[in-house]
């Protein structure tokens, strides 16, 4: 298993850490606000692709119904609250491991301030746009629990359904789909009796940097927790593969 895909399994136990704190909200109601003006301001989630996904991601964590319309309102810009825009930013860590960084703001200059900041204190650099994003590739990304069916019957499946690749995590199986088809695919495998647990955009690293030395992968992870906790942070990628045991 590549760190990464490891670090995806943290992120995702984050995101319930932060359902219990009353987080998620806040941060599903910007992806919310970010598609809708990302999609020119087309608030209808069947034409919308990235807002029915961050539609269906709100439900999932049961975000009430009023709050994902006064979202939907503020990215047309209507209701109250000030503008949010998102923001990608790109970094170096320690071991010049490539960060990806997206935001979503009501002030770019307070955040770029904080992640600067932060990057600096544990051993990282801010980069110029480019440096560090063609490391990776923009990508659907559907985690499916195997839940006692073979590999060979869920790859049959997720190859019928349009998957461009697949790995396998041991007790998941992650599927990579062009972005604008990620929902699509979520909806005709969980019609083929596949279980998904979690679905979304991320950008996958094409090439990894290997960390072997438990100090620097103590380094890095540290790094990459701080930058999650930053309010206006709303995920974190990087490609970095270190082996299991150096994850914690």
């Amino acid at each position: 298993m590549s760190g990464h895909s490891k670090w995806s399994k943290i992120k995702h136990q984050k995101e319930t850490t932060d359902a219990v704190k009353g987080k998620i909200f806040t941060k599903m109601a910007n992806i919310i606000i970010i598609a809708v003006q990302q999609g020119g301001g087309n608030s209808d989630p069947d034409t919308n692709f990235k807002l029915r996904m961050a539609i269906d991601k709100a439900r999932n964590v049961n975000m009430p119904k009023e709050k994902i319309e006064r979202a939907i309102e503020r990215g047309l810009g209507k209701g109250e609250g000030s503008q949010i825009e998102g923001t990608v930013y790109e970094a170096f860590g320690p071991s010049g491991v490539g960060i990806i960084i997206e935001a979503a703001t009501n002030s770019k200059t307070r955040t770029v301030s904080e992640v600067k900041n932060t990057l600096e204190r544990n051993g990282g650099v801010l980069a110029a746009t480019g440096a560090v994003s063609h490391m990776f590739k923009f990508v659907g990304q559907i985690t499916v629990i195997k839940d006692g069916k073979s590999n060979d019957d869920i790859m049959e499946i997720a190859l019928d359904s349009g998957v461009e690749d697949i790995e396998d995590l041991g007790d998941t199986i992650e599927l990579y789909t062009e972005p604008k088809d990620v929902h699509k695919i979520k909806e005709l495998i969980i019609q083929k009796n596949l279980k998904v647990s979690n679905f979304e955009l991320i950008y996958r690293p094409i090439n990894t940097i290997s960390i072997s030395e438990k100090d620097k992968a103590q380094k890095l992870l540290k790094l990459l927790l701080l930058l999650e906790e930053i309010e206006d942070v709303q995920k974190v990628f990087s490609n970095f593969d270190m082996p299991d045991e150096l994850m914690g």
